[in-house]
């Protein structure tokens, strides 16, 4: 291997693990009061209509930000797998504070990121997205029973709504 080619060989290396860092990083945010029962139902809503409306079947649920459920709602004939994992990937959300996508990611690209294998409590799958009002941190929303994909384009959806 040429030096040229070593050269931008390790600067390649070096740009994906500084991505990999940024993207695994947890939100400056702190943390608040929990997601009152109204706001979480508020968020669960558009979740839940997104998935309807493209024919999914999912659960959602609502967590506070150390990871107590708030509020839960699982669409008819949604795979029963999908309770639990509805509800852990809101909980890594909000205890990570960080989008599970993040943990997707780093899993991915395998190395270094392999290490979230070692986590307790890591959902690793799009579809988990922390809750922020008024700056802070007060739940996180998770989404289960679609692709990682569609179920974060819900939890998107409810997410967008809390401000």
């Amino acid at each position: 291997m040429s030096q040229k080619v070593m050269v931008r060989f390790v600067i390649g290396v070096m740009f994906v693990l500084g991505a990999l860092a940024s993207a695994l990083a947890q939100m400056p945010n702190p943390y608040g009061t929990a997601i009152s029962l109204e706001n979480a139902k508020k968020a669960a809503a558009p979740a839940l209509a997104e998935a309807a409306k493209n024919n999914w079947r999912v659960a959602v649920a609502i967590v506070g930000p150390a990871g107590t459920l708030i509020y839960y709602e699982k669409m008819d004939n949604t795979q029963l797998g999908s309770a639990e994992v509805a509800i852990d990937k809101a909980r890594t959300a909000a205890l990570f504070k960080r989008p599970t996508k993040a943990f997707q990611d780093a899993l991915a690209a395998g190395g270094e990121g392999l290490r979230i294998l070692t986590l307790k409590g890591v959902v690793a799958a799009e579809g988990g997205i922390p809750l922020v009002m008024d700056g802070k941190i007060v739940g996180a929303i998770g989404v289960s029973g679609a692709t990682s994909a569609q179920d974060a384009q819900c939890a998107k959806a409810g997410a967008d709504t809390i401000k």
